[in-house]
């Protein structure tokens, strides 16, 4: 046979599929996820056991930890020396642990993250309570199996005198499965477990009069009576952890904020840095202080407020947007009977319940087996004593300890196993042997075995001992509830006004995307037109407003942003602000076309009205773009698009008390003029109706907005063949919404004129930039342009042939005309 003949041709995928399906079957079984019966994860079941095989139990020394993890590596879990350590290291640590499983000496880590020292300088031993995990597993209760190198074996799982999986919890991720099952109070869920024992058809509800709910190490509040019902009932579901606060008094009138207690597994000093951070960015104002006063006699933090500022609502903005509240979310994923299963309260608890009910089952059989030995080599040694002389004479006219064995069976009835201890019994145990001593050994073990038997044959019996032992296990190591339940979550409400100052401020937004806001006093100190701008940028908006107020952007694509004034970035006049895309993701030709104030003190009132390319209009209340969730990072929709290539082309604010006309133009040339009326008032998510009936190929340039009745408001159009024209409202009379409209241009067969940019903000002279298809950069000034009737197509700007067409057109930015009250 050659070597060809033994290659295998497989498929890559199958290959791949088959070896990622061992691996992930081996991480969800033997790594990542605990048992459901001793609530422990391989790694942690061969510390536990290791240390105590070598002996490094709660009643002696402490041994270094580079010792155990050692025996660990060497003996069952061929791993990295430092995830067995890691390991080691959490099941010492009392802010994770609801009940330590390992006492260690030295640095240990701690709540701020730090981590512990090399294991060569740290010692450990088992705690006391891991000695109830391991009790009787010598008395064959457990099933064993050889470790990796078949020189040893372990143990599958450990007896677990308590249900560690909820005590102590666990947190795992694995392949297609995690888990997140928070620790709980030990006499709760021992006191449930009882009650489940003695009513095996509790309900939940039963359940739940004793298990208030998870018991955090750290203590904290927990909030969601709900999140808690779901969690317990399907193992999933989501409640609210609380830091423990107080508010105090101190000297000179000012106040502190005493946090006593953190949410599980938050790093401390990632949350002291974090609300450092609020203070300094100034963020709310109010904080003079953030400390750290945490020491061995338990945590505290102090947040020391300044004079005369709002301590409850500084304490709420704190809860909102730091740890100091966070979501717990239950995920109770646990190995059972080799299937990682999703499971409540009741499963956990039955499970468990079951599981006892084996390991006792299985430790009275061995109890017995040796009992029953016993009394069986206690009953020869009573005979023996009445005829010792005799016994003796035998053993001495043998030949040898075979020959004594047989003698003692052939004269006496003996058995092989009576015969074998009688001729290994030591003589000086004949100078003390006390006929009543033995026979009380053997009322005694009569009285086991019977009791033995008991429990084998009446469950009701074996119910009792596990109750027994478990209630032995609360009345040495339950201790009180450290984490307090509420039913209702309380919601944090944030009064802007009382955490930041009312302070004057002038807010600029640029057309480029760049925003700030900057203090009245630097805004003084320089020329309006010394604001810090990038090359080819202009300004969009600069006004003045109040940091409780709000600034309220337009996009192109009908979307809103929404940003609290005392928010934005506070830079000097000639400083350039952030870009909205640092945060916020825009699309490629996304752009901001408006911007507004929304005041604090007044509600919003007045309607927007938006006109899109694509011929649609609406009104939608200006009090509707308010703050939304996740703000900071997205924008919310004020006008919904029906396609991609839409876009508005007109945005106003209208006055209610107001009677507006609206005159629509077209590329084509067309002009409708309507009450605005006529439009309706929706909502941000509405598309709108149809402004105006376009002809195929046709778009909407532009609208203007005019009091109702204005016979004489001006507007000016650009053609594409640079053209420039002005016409009074007037010109076109009013016709109605979704009409095609009147001609603005003289229709000409060669070459016809098309509008491409429409402005009807001429109260002030402006100057118009215009682009052309070669290059040229051409300035027009609206004030030279002459009033034409409708049906002309005004006076040329450039000159076409040299110049080519017109591409785009933009307004001149003027600062002499901005005036900021």
């Amino acid at each position: 046979m050659t070597d060809n003949q033994e290659i295998k041709e497989i498929m890559l995928e199958d290959v791949m599929g088959d070896r990622f399906g061992r691996y992930s079957k081996y991480i969800i079984q033997d790594r990542a996820l605990p048992d459901i019966r001793d609530g422990l994860k391989p790694v942690q079941r061969r510390i536990l056991y290791a240390m105590f095989v070598a002996g490094n139990t709660s009643e002696k020394g402490f041994r270094k930890s580079a010792k155990t993890v050692g025996n660990v590596i060497g003996n069952y879990h061929p791993h990295g020396d430092s995830s067995v350590y890691e390991a080691m290291v959490r099941l010492s640590q009392d802010w994770k642990m609801r009940e330590e499983l390992i006492e260690m000496h030295g640095n240990n880590g701690s709540m701020d993250g730090d981590s512990a020292a090399a294991m060569r300088y740290t010692e450990a031993r088992l705690s006391k309570i891991s000695a109830e995990l391991l009790r009787d597993i010598d008395k064959e209760t457990v099933d064993f199996v050889l470790n990796f190198d078949d020189t040893d074996e372990e143990p599958t799982v450990l007896p677990a005198k308590y249900p560690n999986l909820l005590v102590n919890g666990a947190t795992g991720i694995s392949a297609g499965y995690a888990t997140d099952i928070p620790p709980h109070n030990l006499g709760e869920v021992i006191d449930a477990t009882l009650h489940l024992i003695s009513h095996p058809d509790a309900t939940l509800a039963d359940l739940m009069k004793y298990v208030k709910g998870p018991d955090f190490p750290t203590g904290a509040m927990i909030q969601g009576l709900e999140g808690l019902k779901d969690a317990y009932t399907t193992g999933k579901g989501k409640v609210i952890v609380r830091s423990k606060t107080r508010i105090e008094e101190i000297r000179g009138g000012k106040q502190q904020i005493i946090i006593s207690e953190i949410p599980y597994e938050i790093n401390k000093a990632t949350l002291v840095k974090k609300m450092d951070d609020i203070r300094i960015n100034r963020k709310i104002e109010g904080i003079s202080e953030v400390r750290d006063e945490s020491d061995r006699t338990g945590l505290q933090i102090v947040v020391e407020l300044k004079k005369e500022a709002n301590a409850e609502g500084i304490l709420n903005y704190l809860l909102k947007n730091t740890d100091l509240q966070v979501n717990y979310n239950f995920n109770m994923v646990a190995i059972d009977e080799r299937r990682p299963k999703q499971v409540g309260l009741h499963q956990i608890l039955k499970a468990y319940v079951k599981y006892q009910k084996e390991v006792i089952t299985r430790r009275t059989k061995y109890n017995l087996k040796k009992a029953e030995a016993r009394l069986h080599i206690v009953d020869a040694l009573i005979k023996v004593i009445s005829i010792l002389d005799e016994v003796i004479q035998i053993i001495r006219n043998s030949k040898d300890k075979k020959d004594s064995k047989q003698n003692l069976i052939k004269s006496y009835a003996f058995t092989e196993i009576q015969a074998e201890a009688i001729v290994s019994l030591q003589l000086y145990r004949l100078s003390n042997t006390d006929i009543t001593a033995l026979q009380n050994e053997k009322m005694d073990l009569n009285e086991q075995v019977a009791m033995y038997q008991s429990i084998l044959k009446d469950d009701k019996t074996l119910y009792s001992v596990m109750k027994n032992e478990l209630t032995a296990v609360k009345k040495q190591y339950a201790n009180p509830r450290r984490s307090s339940v509420q039913a209702e979550i309380d919601e944090i409400k944030i009064d802007t006004e009382v955490l930041v100052p009312d302070e004057e401020v002038i807010v600029v937004v640029t057309k480029e995307g760049y925003y700030k806001r900057t203090s009245v006093r630097s805004f003084s100190a320089s020329a309006i037109e010394e604001v810090a701008l990038r090359e080819g940028d202009k300004p969009l908006f600069i006004g003045k407003a109040s940091t409780l107020d709000a600034v309220v952007l337009f996009t192109n694509k009908g979307d809103y942003l929404h940003f609290p004034i005392h928010e934005l970035p506070e830079l000097k006049w000639k400083d350039i602000g952030h870009h909205l895309s640092q945060n916020i993701p825009f699309a490629a030709d996304e752009r901001i076309i408006s911007v507004t104030i929304m005041k604090h003190h007044t509600e919003a009132t007045g309607t927007v009205l938006f006109v899109s390319q694509d011929g649609l209009i609406k009104q939608t209340n200006l009090n509707e773009f308010t703050t939304f969730r996740g703000y900071r990072n997205k924008k919310s929709v004020a006008m919904k698009m029906k396609n991609e290539t839409d876009a508005i082309v007109s945005l106003h604010y209208l006055d209610e008390k107001t009677n507006y006309e609206i005159l629509l133009a077209t590329h084509f040339g067309f002009a409708l003029r309507y009450p605005v009326s006529e439009v309706p008032t929706i909502g941000t998510r509405a598309s709108g109706v149809k402004s105006i009936n376009l002809k195929t190929g046709d778009f909407v340039v532009g609208g203007a907005v005019f009091t109702e009745q204005n016979e004489d408001y001006p507007i000016l159009i650009i053609t594409q063949r640079g053209n420039i024209k002005r016409f009074k409202s007037g010109e076109v009379p009013p016709l109605g919404r979704a009409k095609r409209g009147l001609m603005l241009l003289k229709e000409l067969k060669a070459k016809p004129h098309r509008i491409i940019y429409m402005d009807s903000s001429l109260e002030q002279p402006n100057t118009y930039i215009i682009h052309t298809t070669n290059g040229a950069d051409i300035q027009a000034e609206s004030k030279e342009v002459p009033f034409s009737p409708r049906y002309a197509n005004g006076s040329f700007a450039i000159n076409e042939k040299t110049d080519g067409e017109v591409t785009s057109v933009e307004k001149a930015y003027n600062f002499s005309q901005i005036r900021i009250l």
